[in-house]
């Protein structure tokens, strides 16, 4: 399920800690197993439990508490929109309301076409800059207005 090099960069991770605790790794190889197939799969879940030495069940219940990782197939551009209550008063939800308007989905729903999948996440830590976006777990976006929004949404539909 995961490939030999996804296995190597685990070992690295899985080297930073003591032997006897390499499940504190359980992390780093979700972001391998994930970054390796989009998603992580159960199989890919069970990869990761079986290189780790963990039970499959305390790997998925790691995978399914953060939003950062993709327990089902996404689009090429995950958008998580911050609806904690900072953002939710400084434009959050006018946010995510627009994106959903201009998308034609709902939170964890993927557009037909498969480029865009909408999710809502918990405090991103930026309060000062809400509304706050976070694209594909990685470009934080700040101050989103609707032309922010529209800029960014033609900019990742290339």
């Amino acid at each position: 399920m995961l490939s030999a090099e996804a296995l190597k960069k685990i070992d690295v991770a899985v080297a930073k800690y003591p032997a006897d605790q390499k499940q504190s790794a359980v992390m780093h190889a979700l972001h391998i197993a994930q970054a390796e197939h989009g998603w992580l799969s159960p199989e890919a879940i069970a990869a990761v439990a079986d290189k780790l030495g963990m039970p499959p069940i305390a790997v998925q219940e790691v995978a399914t508490f953060y939003t950062m990782y993709n327990t089902s197939p996404v689009g090429k551009s995950k958008i998580t929109v911050c609806t904690n209550l900072p953002c939710q008063l400084s434009g959050g939800e006018d946010a995510a309301n627009y994106i959903k308007q201009k998308l034609g989905i709902d939170f964890n729903e993927t557009t037909p076409d498969g480029k865009f999948t909408l999710k809502e996440g918990e405090c991103m830590g930026a309060c000062g800059d809400a509304p706050v976006l976070l694209v594909n777990n990685t470009k934080m976006c700040s101050f989103m207005s609707r032309e922010k929004i529209d800029q960014m949404l033609e900019e990742l539909s290339k």
